[in-house]
């Protein structure tokens, strides 16, 4: 509990720093919310600027942001007028989540199995194929992915759709894009942690006890190789849920990631930071998460705490 107190406050200073440096950044970038092509009156800049408070000293606009957020008010959004930056996040945010839970689940449930059999067969053909499998798929860009499966399944098979989010069918691509990199980081780290748990002397005193190679993996060998995978875990699924936004452009699927590059184009300040806390939220709680799961897979880290 005390650690979890320790994390959960590091957590509240991380969001904090990550807040204002976003902050103070936007404003020190070129050109501002409000700038168009034609020339605005000065008396239209002076009213647009007062009705956002934009006239006031950053640091008081800021002090006023970290108050409203602090009440769960992230304020309005200067694109979508009238708009408040919460209702676009709860729209578009179960999407993105959805996006990037399948994908982590579908890298989980394949990556871990495959990279079990490879260590299981080391140095065979099976074996082999498989770490080219891994290499290539963590080289290859997801837009690249993303195209190369459109042009495949959609227009040369004509299996599924090559755009939106309307059903099942539409979300086996993007997901299926999204989760290949992610599949094959688990996988290498997977093999490459099996190998060296294979090694130990339980594994060797399991196998004069007689049981088989089958118990020996998927009972001893395999909890105590996941910590490598837990500690990718964290990073990976804050990185499918938030940096999906290439895959969201692609596919025209209405998530986060497509407000979040329009908001930065349009120096949509408000919506910029409700959109970059809720990925440093994402972020930090998949940690902390993965942290504390770590006492669960290996009871030796719980004693060394002790």
């Amino acid at each position: 509990m005390s650690y979890a107190l320790r994390r959960i406050a590091g957590a509240l200073a991380t969001l904090f720093t990550l807040a204002t440096l976003t902050f103070f950044l936007l404003r020190l970038a070129p050109g501002g919310p409000f700038d168009a092509d034609q020339v605005w009156p000065v008396e239209i800049q002076a009213h647009i600027a007062r009705q956002y408070e934009l006239d006031r000293p950053v640091a008081v606009q800021f002090a006023h942001w970290m108050r409203e957020a602090a009440q769960g008010n992230l304020q309005e959004s200067f694109q979508y007028i009238g708009k408040p930056v919460r209702e676009v996040i709860s729209e578009s945010l179960p999407t993105s989540a959805l996006l990037g839970g399948c994908a982590l689940g579908f890298a989980i449930l394949i990556g871990i199995p495959l990279g079990c059999l490879a260590a299981w067969n080391k140095n065979s053909a099976g074996d082999l194929i498989t770490v080219a499998f891994f290499v290539t798929a963590v080289s290859l860009p997801s837009y690249l992915l993303a195209s190369l499966l459109i042009l495949a399944f959609s227009f040369g098979l004509g299996w599924f759709p090559p755009a939106l989010w309307e059903g099942p069918s539409s979300m086996v691509l993007p997901i299926a894009a999204l989760a290949l990199r992610p599949l094959a980081i688990i996988g290498q780290l997977t093999r490459s942690s099996m190998l060296e748990v294979m090694g130990a002397d339980y594994i060797r005193t399991a196998y004069g006890k007689g049981l088989s190679r089958g118990v020996i993996i998927f009972k001893h060998a395999l909890k105590n190789s996941l910590i490598p995978v837990l500690t990718v875990l964290g990073p990976l699924a804050s990185n499918l849920i938030t940096g999906s936004f290439l895959i969201e452009m692609i596919f025209q699927i209405p998530g986060m990631g497509k407000y979040f590059v329009q908001a930065v184009l349009n120096r949509d300040y408000p919506l910029v930071m409700g959109v970059t806390l809720i990925y440093g939220i994402i972020l930090i709680t998949s940690n902390i998460g993965v942290d504390l799961s770590y006492a669960w897979v290996d009871p030796r880290i719980r004693l060394g705490e002790q």
